[in-house]
């Protein structure tokens, strides 16, 4: 299988390769040479949480058989599981119950393994700047709005608040409920900050994903509340997922990376408070 049919050619020989995101609104899916080949409604979805696994099971299951024409996961033998990598995305502050809910979800479509990245770090890896230094990423989804700060590539901080686009009124509704609960959650960031990394990251200018990074009303009354520049995502609305696959595809491209092998990918502790 070429790398044109979503597989990485790295040093152990191909392995096929999915990137998941399952937000509140949409479950989305990045596959290498295929580029973003799913983008549904997710469902049985609350404030990031699956609430109803077996209706979801089965939309991931449309959404990995669309991926490899149908056999990707539960389908011919002679396709064969052990090549497949599934990266999974999950807010930065999920906690362990709903994480492992989630991958469970996952690993019961059948795939060789099942490794996660927080959308943090999975946006960063597609839309963040290349100069360095601690980043604020402002994640602004439909349900959850997540401020996370990285401090050489890891989770240093952050804070999540259950508000998203779809509590704002309709049609051409205010966004101040988001634009306050984003602000407020920054400014929280920067009274715990002991080491001037939030200053810095503010200078340096925020990047802002997820749908929300779409509504220039939202985005400009953000920026004029922070003092702040904003860096808005290159397709914001899938730059998690387009991440998650871009980190997966690298990993799988080391020395030493295989399907079954474990801490290989995804490797580096946060430190989230």
């Amino acid at each position: 299988m070429s790398a044109a049919h979503g597989a990485v050619r790295g040093p152990a020989g191909t392995v096929r390769a999915l990137a998941l995101d399952i937000g509140s609104s949409r479950t989305r899916a990045w596959a290498p040479g295929l580029g973003v080949l799913a983008d549904v409604p997710s469902g049985p979805v609350r404030r990031g949480r699956v609430m109803d696994a077996g209706a979801h099971h089965r939309l991931l299951r449309k959404v990995a058989d669309s991926a490899f024409g149908g056999s990707a996961f539960g389908g011919s033998a002679s396709t064969g599981l052990g090549d497949t990598v599934v990266m999974l995305c999950h807010p930065v502050l999920a906690g362990p119950e709903q994480r492992e809910a989630a991958r469970r979800l996952v690993a019961g479509l059948g795939p060789a393994r099942v490794v996660s990245v927080d959308s943090a770090r999975a946006a960063a890896a597609y839309a963040a700047p290349a100069d360095g230094g601690p980043l604020l990423v402002v994640d602004l989804g439909a349900e959850l709005t997540e401020i996370t700060l990285l401090v050489d590539g890891l989770v240093q901080d952050a804070r999540q608040a259950e508000v998203g686009l779809d509590d704002l009124p309709e049609p051409g509704g205010s966004p101040a409920p988001v634009v306050h609960a984003a602000a407020d959650m920054v400014t929280d960031l920067w009274r715990s900050d002991r080491t001037g990394a939030v200053r810095g990251a503010l200078r340096r200018g925020v990047l802002v994903t997820g749908g929300g990074a779409l509504r220039l009303d939202l985005t400009s009354r953000l920026a004029l509340r922070l003092d702040a520049r904003l860096r808005l995502a290159n397709h914001p609305a899938t730059s998690t997922v387009r991440g998650a696959g871009l980190l997966l595809s690298s990993a799988l491209r080391r020395p030493g990376t295989a399907p079954g092998r474990r801490g290989a990918i995804g490797a580096r502790p946060d430190r989230t408070r």
